[in-house]
């Protein structure tokens, strides 16, 4: 019976390389299971090996025991087959090949010893600037210096955490990399909802960036290639601000797993064993729909894309139950409509945080479609 008890909680738990996390506190095995899973697939395998032993559920044990095995393998192998393809594809899109990057970067999308030997960069200290203050709030910045010298292009950075929660400090993993790499990297703090609403968080990115540019020499800044990467809220706030300021500057951004159509967001809840999605977006607008549609408007990427949008690069993954793929499909779409330079990384087993680790089948995918993003956008200028 024991056995049988470990067979069925590792099968339970290969489902989440395939189904989304039905409630919150299970969306951080998800990202585990799917991001790690190659640990999962060890457990798995013995599992399978003792299940071969004689016993009174050895046919139930040994068939849940491959099949948790093969989703263990998903991610993996899924990698693999992503990656495949995915020089052609970024070529097609960003006008971009392999043979122009030089320096450090990643020289194939994925690779299995990766997950063990890591990415490679090293850790990058960093310094901490208070750019602004808003009523007794001291904003701050985190600066990473770029490993290469001169005046580099320049990733401002903008983190999750449902608008409400959450600062520059969390997954260094992609600054010390793109440091690594060659480009200035900033990381921002801004003010937090329910005490401040859209579109503060909006207004600080561009005190950052002001900030940024007056201490450029300091810095060692190109202030004429900007690109600007946020997660989840901090992805829908990187997209309007990109999309609504008309800075020269900026010439690209990023967005992991952000909400594109605030509108579509309310109406199209999470499950709220996930999150009260329709409260956090009240607390972030200022109200409901009903209330302020036009907060809910302004503050929606998708409103606002036209011929003139600059590049974006897009990551979500499948299985995301915080923020739907489909945002991020129904922006590519909206990109697609205008002639607009972008690419979509759609991750088939991802969640909410898939790039945690840049050495996890995600992260490598997704650090590798980021440094042709940001050459293609900062390079030829």
């Amino acid at each position: 019976m024991f056995r049988l008890i470990i067979v069925i909680l590792l099968f339970l738990c290969s489902l989440l390389t395939i189904l989304p996390a039905p409630a919150h506190q299970l969306w951080y095995l998800a990202v585990a299971v799917s991001e790690f899973s190659w640990v999962y697939l060890v457990f798995a395998l013995l599992t399978l090996i003792w299940s071969f032993r004689r016993s009174k559920y050895r046919p139930l044990s040994i068939s849940l025991g491959i099949i948790s095995t093969l989703l263990f393998l998903f991610p993996i192998v899924g990698a693999w087959c992503i990656g495949y393809n995915l020089d052609s594809q970024l070529e097609k899109s960003l006008i971009v090949k392999e043979n122009d990057l030089k320096g450090f970067h990643k020289q194939q999308p994925y690779s299995f010893f990766n997950m063990f030997t890591g990415t490679g960069s090293k850790k990058i200290a960093y310094t901490t600037y208070q750019y602004a203050v808003h009523t007794g709030v001291d904003l701050t910045l985190n600066y990473y210096p770029s490993q290469v010298s001169g005046m580099r292009p320049c990733l401002v950075v903008v983190h999750g955490g449902s608008w409400s929660k959450g600062s520059s400090a969390e997954l260094p993993d992609v600054n010390n990399y793109f440091a690594n790499a060659g480009y200035q990297v900033v990381t921002i703090n801004y003010r937090l909802a329910p005490k401040f609403t859209s579109p503060s968080p909006q207004e600080d990115l561009q005190a950052a960036l002001k900030f940024v540019r007056q201490h450029a020499i300091e810095l060692l800044v190109d202030t004429s290639n900007f690109v600007l990467m946020g997660r989840s809220a901090g992805g829908q706030i990187v997209l309007a601000a990109a999309y609504t300021m008309n800075d020269p500057g900026i010439k690209g951004v990023i967005s992991f797993y952000g909400p594109t159509d605030m509108l579509w967001s309310y109406d199209h809840p999470d499950n709220p064993l996930i999150m009260d999605s329709k409260k956090v977006l009240r607390d972030f607008v200022g109200g409901s729909p009903d209330q302020v549609r036009d907060k809910y408007l302004a503050a929606s990427p998708m409103h606002h894309v036209s011929a003139l949008t600059v590049p974006t690069l897009l990551v979500h993954g499948r299985n995301d139950a915080h923020v739907y793929q489909r945002q991020s499909y129904r922006l590519k779409e909206k990109l697609d409509s205008f002639g607009v330079k972008n690419f979509f990384l759609a991750i088939p087993w991802a969640t909410h945080g898939c790039e945690y680790k840049l050495s996890s089948p995600s992260g490598q995918l997704a650090a590798y479609c980021m440094e042709r993003f940001l050459y293609s956008v900062t390079q030829h200028h």
